[in-house]
Parts: C-alpha cells; sequence; structure tokens
C-alpha cells in the first residue's frame, strides 16, 4: 500500500458562489439538478426541497417546479427506502420500499436493472425491484452497513461498514455471492466513490484516510492518501481530469491530482529488532541483554527505523517533497461537510451537512477544468 502525507501549500481555492438556509435539521443530501441552476436536499426534518435560483441570484425552494429531466434521489433514514421522481409534467411521485428493519444509511438507483440497493444500520444490504415492489434479496453483515456503491454493468455492488471492511457483492435477481472482502481502514467506512471507466474504488473512513483500490488491475495495488485532520465523509472523482476530490468532517476539501505515479511503500512488517541497523527494540529484553545495547521504539512509517533512520527519512522525503508539484490542493469549506455532489461540465460543487447548511462552489480554478460545455453558473 503506498502512503502520502503532504502540506497544505497556497493554491487557488474554491470559490463560494451561494448559500442555502431554512433547513430545521441535518442536511444528509445536496445533489445538483442537471443542467439546472438548482439544487435538491433531503434533510433530518423529513423535507425534500428543491431550490431553484432565481433572478435575484438567491436559491428559493419550489417544490414542484418543472425540470429539464427525469431526476432521482432518496431519502435516507427511518426504517424504509423513499424513492421520488421528479418528472418533466412537474408531477412529484413518491415510491415506498420496505426494506429495512433499521435506519437505511445509503441507496442506489439503477435505471438498467431497475433496482433499488440500499444499506441500514439492520446490517444489511438488500435489493428491490422498482416495478413489483419485491425484495429481490439481502445480505447481512456484523456491523452496520454504512455506504454503497454499484456497478451497472456488472450489478457488482461494494459495501462499506463500520468494522472498516469493504465487502465486493455479485447480485442476482434472488441470489448473490460474495466475491471479497476489502481491509485496509482502521475506522469504519464513511464515503464510497466508483468509477467504471478506471474500475478504481476509492473509500474515505473515520481514520481520516482515502484509499483507493485498483479493482480493474487485479493485481491488488492500493494507495493511501493521508491529508485529513477528520472522518473523510465525501468523495468524488472526477474521470476526465484524473482528479479526487475529497471532504471531510471539519469541512476541507483536498483535491488528489490520481494522474501522477506514486511508488508502493512497504507493509508494516512485525519484528523485535530494526530491519536496517538490527537493534532491538525497548520490548526486546533478551537482545538487549545479550548485546547490552539500549532499545529503540517502534514507529508506524511503514518501516522499522531507528532514531537515525527516522531522521534521515525525514530530512529526505522534506527535501524531496519541496523540488516536486504538490499531489493535492488543501482547502477550507468551513462548515461541516457530511454530502457533496459535483457537476464537472460547469465546475460546480454543492456541499452539505450537520449545520444545516447547503454551500453551493465554483471549483472551476481549483480543478483546473478545461471541459466546460457551455452550461451557464
Amino acid at each position: 500500500m503506498a502512503a502520502e502525507i503532504h502540506s497544505r501549500p497556497q493554491t487557488s481555492r474554491p470559490i463560494l458562489l451561494n448559500k442555502i438556509e431554512g433547513h430545521q435539521d441535518a442536511v444528509n443530501a445536496a445533489v445538483l439538478i442537471p443542467k439546472e441552476d438548482g439544487v435538491i436536499t433531503v434533510s433530518e426534518d423529513r423535507t425534500i426541497r428543491v431550490w431553484l435560483k432565481r433572478d435575484s441570484g438567491q436559491y428559493w425552494p419550489s417544490i414542484y417546479h418543472t425540470v429539464s429531466c427525469e431526476y432521482y434521489t432518496q431519502f435516507i433514514g427511518d426504517n424504509q427506502t423513499c424513492q421520488w421522481l421528479f418528472s418533466d409534467d412537474s408531477r412529484l411521485c413518491r415510491y415506498v420500499l420496505k426494506a429495512h428493519q433499521g435506519r437505511v444509511s445509503d441507496m442506489v438507483f439503477s435505471l438498467q436493472s431497475q433496482w433499488v440497493v440500499s444499506t441500514g444500520h439492520d446490517k444489511s444490504v438488500s435489493w428491490m425491484c422498482t416495478q413489483s415492489g419485491s425484495m429481490l434479496g439481502r445480505h447481512n453483515f456484523s456491523s452496520w452497513a454504512s455506504c454503497l456503491q454499484y456497478d451497472n454493468d456488472t450489478q457488482h455492488a461494494f459495501v462499506g461498514d463500520y468494522s472498516g471492511q469493504i465487502t465486493l457483492l455479485k447480485l442476482e435477481a434472488q441470489t448473490y455471492s460474495t466475491i471479497t472482502t476489502l481491509k485496509g481502514h482502521e475506522g469504519s467506512i464513511a464515503a464510497l466513490w466508483w468509477d467504471p471507466v478506471q474500475r478504481w474504488l476509492f473509500s474515505g473512513a473515520s481514520d481520516h484516510s482515502v484509499i483507493m483500490w485498483d479493482i480493474g488491475g487485479r493485481k491488488g495495488r492500493t494507495l493511501l492518501l493521508q491529508g485529513h485532520h477528520e472522518k473523510v465523509q465525501a468523495l468524488r472523482y472526477l474521470n476526465l481530469t484524473r482528479q479526487l476530490v475529497s471532504c471531510s468532517a471539519d469541512g476541507a476539501i483536498t483535491v488528489w491530482n490520481m494522474d501522477t505515479q506514486r511508488e508502493e511503500a512497504p507493509q508494516w512488517l512485525d519484528s523485535d529488532s530494526c530491519q536496517k541497523c538490527e537493534q532491538p527494540f525497548f520490548w526486546n529484553i533478551k537482545q538487549m541483554w545479550d548485546t547490552k545495547t539500549l532499545g529503540l521504539r517502534q514507529v508506524s512509517c511503514g518501516h522499522l527505523l531507528s532514531t537515525y533512520h527516522i531522521y534521515f527519512f525525514i530530512v529526505k522525503y522534506r527535501t524531496l517533497e519541496s523540488l516536486r508539484t504538490p499531489l493535492a490542493t488543501f482547502h477550507e469549506g468551513k462548515h461541516n461537510i457530511s454530502h457533496m455532489d459535483m457537476d464537472p461540465t460547469r465546475g460546480v460543487m454543492v456541499t452539505c451537512g450537520s449545520d444545516r447548511v447547503v454551500k453551493i462552489w465554483d471549483m472551476m480554478q481549483v480543478i483546473g477544468c478545461s471541459i466546460a460545455t457551455g452550461f451557464s453558473r
């Protein structure tokens, strides 16, 4: 697993375009309406709202306003999955699917298979048919299932849970198979993002880290990205610019350059002595007695190094770091971020969280996006 820790350089920053307030409780999700200056929000106050930008430049709720295309979102909570459909004829439709015995934590709708796949605090993932409303299958875990991603073409589901594991399932009607379990985080999984083009899976967790899993490469390659100081709760990979955007609970917004060659770091090695100088660690009483040497402390940098080797490693790393282009840029959102959505064609991002605030950002300068297609901001 490759590990990288970056400093925080001064670069172009996100520009706050607008701030939406008015919810009575935490905002669970906020999504941008395609080709529209609008946002759909889902809140713990049991409301789902459509916010459209007025001539004044402010966003006002307009629940039944016509949007340009069918758009699906979800209500997350209680013990059921609610699917909402906004259609061109200004109708708001609601489907209630009894999927879980506990709070619903995440949900994906597949237009291709007409399935709703959801995870819940009843320690399960379920998939249901939206046409018949019937339950197609369910898989149980040993801990709460917290987040979900789904590949429409292969019908594979990636489920993260509170134990820090990610389970890969192959879903079928009335059956399923467990493909593998990914282990690498030291805290509960809070966010997943699947890129079907590169076949990369990104995971964010309460251990403040992001891991990229190269599923398509089938070589077991993983990259550990470190730089956040709180739980990573939102992820989005931009395939056209080869960048990963991650957001954490403290409001940090990080943009990672994923188009750069990264070296694999050694795995942790269990040993009673330093692998470089062979001196014993402080718990190895026998070797210290035999060699008449003072024990060293073990460090968690991927190697087992003596104090001299640690110092040399840090000095060498900082020297090389100052000579190369930063592999990530760090920015402050200045509010709790539990969910994020992006429209890379417009370079626009929306964030929301437990502070009941929704913020809309211009990310064009940050992500270096040159793929705008003429949509207005």
